[in-house]
């Protein structure tokens, strides 16, 4: 039975932890967003909006290509950090609901985003990138696939604390291609899906699982959540997880699938 204390959806501190440290490992996969975007529809000189941005990837690689960009993220303390790094002078920054921006509509040619728009509430948030696009704009985004042989960052979350009820959202939904297809037919067309894989790296099992437990918002705050001996039981999940993964000297190493989506609004 899924565990009564996360049963239903709640959003995610994502100042809990240090994101920056999930960012960091995550950033070529930004990059690699903002590219197709640009290979699709150029970006330089267009109006370009990045929505969840985080700490700022895709909205500083954006920039750095020559698009006029404006980074929206709700958590304001991911704002503050993203506006503190280089090139950061060049962006407007925003704390404001990706789903909710407060933005102008029609306002830009393109919105992007790096594993972030995946975790908002999936039909406010497709409402609210038509209203942000002008027609013809172009949407790009990267989402995590959902893979079959299991995760150690996710397998043991269900194992341990059982299955979200179906009716709940998940960010891995936008990996999966008739989804995608689903949502985005009403108000876009040339939608393009490729896909790739990420290696997550660690010297040890013990900083992987340090990880999970300090740094990572997503699992800090599912764990925040947890009674004290749930939390030990989650843990060790992960550990085990995580050891299956490890060489023979100790290093953790495994791949996750993820897509990079292109789609032109309809003009």
């Amino acid at each position: 039975m899924p565990d009564p204390q996360i049963s239903e959806p709640r959003p995610t501190n994502w100042a809990a932890g240090r994101y920056q440290a999930v960012a960091e490992r995550i950033a070529v996969i930004a990059a690699e967003v903002v590219a197709a975007a640009d290979r699709v529809s150029p970006i330089r000189d267009t109006d370009l909006v990045d929505l969840a941005c985080g700490t700022g990837s895709a909205a500083l690689a954006a920039a750095e290509a020559g698009a006029k960009v404006t980074g929206v993220d709700l958590t304001a303390e991911l704002v503050a950090i993203a506006a503190e790094r280089p090139g950061a002078d060049t962006v407007h920054w925003v704390v404001a609901d990706a789903a909710h921006t407060g933005l102008p509509d029609g306002a830009f040619g393109t919105v992007v985003s790096n594993m972030g728009i995946i975790f908002v509430e999936p039909t406010s948030l497709i409402d609210e990138v038509v209203r942000l696009l002008a027609p013809g704009g172009l949407f790009a985004f990267s989402t995590w696939v959902r893979d079959e042989a299991g995760s150690p960052f996710f397998t043991p979350i269900v194992e341990t604390l059982g299955r979200p009820p179906a009716s709940v959202y998940s960010p891995d939904q936008w990996g999966d291609r008739e989804i995608v297809q689903s949502r985005l037919a009403a108000q876009f067309d040339q939608v393009h899906i490729e896909t790739g894989s990420h290696t997550w790296r660690f010297d040890s099992v013990e900083s992987a699982v340090r990880f999970i437990a300090d740094e990572s918002p997503m699992h800090v705050d599912l764990l925040s959540r947890l009674d004290e001996t749930t939390r030990a039981r989650l843990l060790d999940a992960f550990t085990a997880a995580l050891r299956a993964q490890a060489d023979d000297e100790g290093r953790v190493s495994f791949d996750a699938p993820y897509a990079v989506v292109t789609a032109h609004r309809r003009a």
